[in-house]
């Protein structure tokens, strides 16, 4: 057994020197080329740097070859690597460098205040070809000899609130959790595994140290915004496994339509953080992946994976979190500290692990270190219980289990159930302070409404399937449920929500509702759109804003279905022709082509207000629509040029849209928008 996960990559250089180790679009490094720049890397950092064994370096956690390099050479010299969110603004990284006071900061992002004390170095330094002289650096004389409980890495989590914590983590730690990872999931050597995750994230981490220590393949990704790219990495590298986000999988879904279960059946698993998939998406990904192992994880960044569950071994332990891993002991206690027979969620309590895989304490946070670490168990948030098999149920956070007079109250098992709710797209649930200072606290559930939704009717839903306690006391209707960047719910900012609740429904008004619950819609069903609810359709097209108002754009009108028919089918096949991507579209009442002088300067952003008008007012009668890309590039491609030319779209017109529109044959999905897209110049102004 290898005590560093180096040692086992540079052995893999030697023994399969040849074999795919790390992969990021068209680069790839074989376990022979990692060995080589991790050496180099490793020299300079020792040789120019003078790093040495418990020097601490931080690094940017970009999803690319170079930091993985950085991270290995890091270990082999002896030093603590520090991984951070590659997406930090300077000011908060900056004020991160001040508390740890590392050595050496590994970044492209150029830091305009940092100590005086402390080197910056960018990748692009540490990860390129190797010169002879690199090449010779003699790991075995220069290569640590610090011992199994020394710090190897410190990684920061804040959870959803609180300052950053950094959970010291020793080489026992790394190596024991790559291994329960390797266990609980079943990976292999011969695994091509993707990784779409942050890397300075646990999650992330965790998956790709197991697979280095095992000799598997990585193959990185820069998050999950495009389907395309999940399903070209899969295609092209052969992936065998991949690990996920539940609110990620939704975006996918949504954008592969009906090759979702084509494309990511073709994997042989699937792994997902315990927690942030509800019981009802669990039941549908095993309904739509009946061939694709779907594992549930639980773990934390103090522990790394500890809590396995192989769902598709095991479906009648769908509700379960799993099962600990041999090694591994767990125990429940009360309030006070008492250790708990945990059998329901009236006898639940605080969940308590010991093992090799816990951290050995918070960096320079000794009273906090002293409250987690207790009595030689790592004391969790997480109020559970377990059945007769030794499987742990999960209720939530222990700050979050709502006591409704004296009744203890689970916010995920409302959720659960809500969640199966048709007329809502999203739910969370939160605790909240009795208005008629009865029962003491209550329940409250905010929701995210989809077409058709009435709350009265989600009441009786409630009440036919929830204990009467067990009833929120109020509905919220939100845009969206806040969640952190792994998808889990920010019940912090839902009490915010609650305490400013009338500003909420002030804010949440029926044109913001109006945008914020559109969805694409790519089915529909047989049902012609009325003729004036058409003409007000295109109405609001021709009163979007265009440039210089030339209106020079023109929209062309299908709603004949062979028309519809041919236009698809030949789009299709010219798009394939053309490498080009068409999902399409499923039995549309009417199709609207949006196109423009291909002269005008502003002819695209002209088309694209008039669509999105088009999109809105489609959606406020219960339309739903698409917009279809494809034939922007295929305007003067055979046999969609003649076809075109015959609906009369002017010749000298570049199609920006193909709007496919109708009554939905089903719901659109909500998908997760990202939140870091803007940025304040002047934050102390927002308000």
């Amino acid at each position: 057994m290898y005590t560093k996960i180096v040692d086992a990559v540079l052995d893999y250089g030697k023994m399969n020197p040849d074999k795919l180790a790390i992969a990021f679009k068209n680069d790839t490094l074989t376990y022979k080329e990692l060995s080589e720049r991790v050496l180099k890397a490793a020299y300079i950092l020792s040789g120019k740097y003078r790093l040495g064994e418990g020097s601490k370096v931080m690094l940017s956690a970009v999803s690319k070859p170079e930091y993985i390099v950085s991270f290995l050479a890091i270990q082999l010299i002896g030093a603590i690597s520090i991984p951070v969110d590659k997406s930090s603004k300077e000011k908060n990284l900056e004020e991160l460098v001040r508390f740890v006071e590392p050595a050496l900061v590994c970044t492209d992002t150029v830091l305009s205040e940092i100590p005086e004390q402390t080197v910056w170095v960018s990748f692009k330094e540490l990860y390129g070809n190797v010169s002879a002289e690199e090449s010779f650096f003699d790991y075995q004389t220069h290569c640590n000899t610090r011992n199994k409980d020394e710090i190897a890495e410190i990684l920061f989590t804040t959870g959803t609130t609180g300052k950053p914590k950094g959970a010291m983590l020793s080489y026992e730690n790394v190596l024991v959790s790559s291994c329960y990872t390797r266990d609980g999931i079943g990976m292999k050597q011969d695994d091509v595994i993707l990784i779409p995750l942050p890397l300075n994230h646990s999650f992330g981490m965790r998956v790709l140290r197991a697979c280095l220590y095992i000799g598997a393949a990585v193959v990185l990704q820069n998050g999950f915004t495009f389907a395309k790219n999940i399903e070209d990495n899969i295609k092209k590298y052969h992936c065998t496994g991949m690990v996920s986000a539940a609110a990620s999988m939704e975006l996918i879904e949504r954008q592969m339509q009906g090759r979702f279960s084509e494309v990511i059946g073709s994997l042989r698993y699937i792994e997902f953080s315990a927690g942030s998939v509800s019981l009802e998406g669990r039941r549908r990904l095993l309904k739509l992946l009946p061939d694709t192992e779907i594992h549930n994880t639980w773990g934390s960044t103090e522990t790394g994976g500890a809590i396995f569950l192989n769902l598709s071994k095991h479906p009648e332990k769908i509700g379960s979190i799993g099962h600990p891993c041999p090694g591994i002991e767990m125990q429940a206690v009360s309030p006070d500290g008492d250790v708990v027979q945990a059998r329901d969620i009236n006898t639940a309590g605080r969940m308590m692990l010991k093992g090799p895989m816990q951290m050995k304490g918070y960096y320079r946070m000794p009273e906090i270190t002293d409250n987690t670490l207790v009595n030689g168990w790592l004391l969790t948030s997480d109020m559970v219980y377990t059945d007769d098999d030794g499987y742990i149920y999960m209720l939530g956070r222990a700050d979050d289990i709502i006591n409704v007079g004296g009744e203890k109250v689970s916010p995920l098992e409302i959720e659960n159930i809500a969640g199966e709710y048709s007329k809502i797209s999203d739910c969370a649930c939160a605790g909240v302070q009795d208005p008629k200072e009865i029962l003491g606290f209550v329940p409250v559930l905010f929701v995210v409404p989809s077409s058709g939704y009435q709350e009265d009717a989600l009441r009786q839903f409630l009440a036919a399937n929830l204990e009467r306690y067990k009833l929120p006391q109020e509905y919220i209707e939100v845009p969206s449920i806040p969640r952190n960047r792994m998808g889990k719910i920010d019940r912090k900012q839902l009490k915010y929500m609650w305490n400013h609740k009338e500003r909420t429904k002030e804010l949440f008004n029926p044109v913001l509702q109006n945008i914020l619950t559109r969805r694409s819609i790519r089915s529909f069903r047989e049902e012609a759109v009325p003729k004036d609810i058409l003409e007000m359709i295109l109405k609001a097209g021709r009163y979007a804003p265009s440039g210089h108002n030339m209106q020079t754009w023109h929209f062309t009108v299908l709603t004949r279905k062979e028309d519809i028919e041919r236009l698809k089918l030949l789009t299709k096949e010219t798009a394939k022709q053309n490498k080009v991507y068409f999902y399409g579209f499923d039995n549309p009442a009417c199709v609207i082509l949006a196109s423009n002088d291909e002269r005008a300067p502003y002819g695209c952003q002209d088309c694209s207000a008039a669509v999105q008008n088009m999109q809105l007012a489609a959606h406020s009668y219960g339309l739903g629509s698409v917009w279809i890309n494809a034939l922007m590039t295929l305007r003067k491609k055979e046999p969609v040029k003649s076809l075109l030319d015959e609906f009369d779209v002017p010749e000298n017109h570049t199609i920006w849209s193909c709007l496919a529109l109708g009554f939905p044959s089903a719901e659109g999905n909500l998908l997760a928008k990202k939140e870091t897209v803007y940025h304040f110049v002047h934050p102390e102004s927002e308000g």
